[in-house]
């Protein structure tokens, strides 16, 4: 599949990949027609938009693979998409990866947290056991049928076991066959730099405003080693506050003439989502 090749091509460049967060296949459009190589499917985006809910696992494996599906079809370029802790064991992780695969991901992402998980900047975090997830990561290896779709292995453990014992896991992760490691939730530039140190495989970093991590500019993230990095947050937060926004001003105006310099107009929307294609293509094939 040449968006996984793509992908692979562009975590081998020196380049830092920047991948920005998609909530939903709207968004993720968004992010294709701005130029962006690939988008991240964000866990906590799906919750809120599906939802309405905070991400703490509420959403279960069919929806997250239907969510991925949607945002697959609607975009070419690739999409990294988050898989949770692969909603259950080992096992159980093995028919989310074969499922996720089929739906045309490029990158599938797995984290050490206990179920049911939490974002990765909240409070109250578990991890399993290291050697549990290591189990899945093998798992998750061996159930892949295209060696060119890249396993993303996610610790947590940094918030509640410290810097140590996060690279110790990764590390782990690594050897078990992962070819992304993400370490969530570091807490300092100086940290970061560790993790890059430690790790050989491609490395991710998470910027989540308001987030545990520090905000650093992309070229400050690169010279720190890392192959990629995600914004998953930042379309679900700059989304409800326009909307917030407009509803006040609908309800204080009774009208949304007074916002209409805050969205585009309806030609430019249309063409967005595509509507001209589906015309070339009802000119062509119906016939009344």
């Amino acid at each position: 599949m040449k968006q996984r090749e793509e992908l692979r091509k562009k975590l081998a460049a020196k380049e830092i990949l920047v991948v920005p967060g998609a909530h939903d296949a709207l968004s993720a459009r968004i992010v294709e027609r701005c130029g962006f190589g690939a988008v991240y499917m964000t866990g906590y985006g799906q919750a809120a938009s599906a939802l309405g809910r905070p991400d703490i696992g509420l959403l279960s494996m069919t929806e997250m693979l239907d969510r991925a599906r949607k945002m697959v079809s609607a975009v070419g370029i690739p999409v990294v998409a988050d898989a949770d802790t692969g909603f259950g064991n080992a096992i159980t992780l093995m028919r989310t990866l074969e499922e996720y695969e089929a739906a045309g991901v490029a990158a599938i992402q797995f984290e050490d947290q206990v179920m049911p998980k939490r974002c990765g900047h909240m409070a109250g975090r578990k991890v399993v056991p290291m050697e549990q997830m290591v189990g899945k990561i093998k798992a998750a290896v061996a159930a892949r049928r295209d060696p060119d779709l890249c396993i993303i292995a996610r610790t947590d453990a940094r918030t509640s076991l410290g810097i140590e014992e996060a690279i110790r896991r990764a590390q782990a992760y690594e050897a078990a066959g992962a070819d992304i490691l993400f370490v969530e939730s570091v807490e300092s530039a100086e940290e970061m730099a560790l993790v890059n140190e430690s790790l050989t495989k491609p490395t991710l970093a998470n910027m989540v405003e308001g987030g545990r991590t520090p905000l650093l500019p992309d070229d400050e993230l690169e010279r720190l080693g890392y192959a990629l990095v995600i914004y998953p947050t930042a379309s679900t937060y700059v989304v409800t506050k326009a909307l917030l926004d407009l509803y006040r001003q609908l309800a204080q105006d009774r009208t949304t003439a007074g916002c209409t310099d805050k969205m585009v107009v309806f030609s430019e929307f249309n063409s967005l989502v595509g509507l001209e294609d589906y015309r070339e293509a009802e000119d062509l094939y119906v016939v009344e």
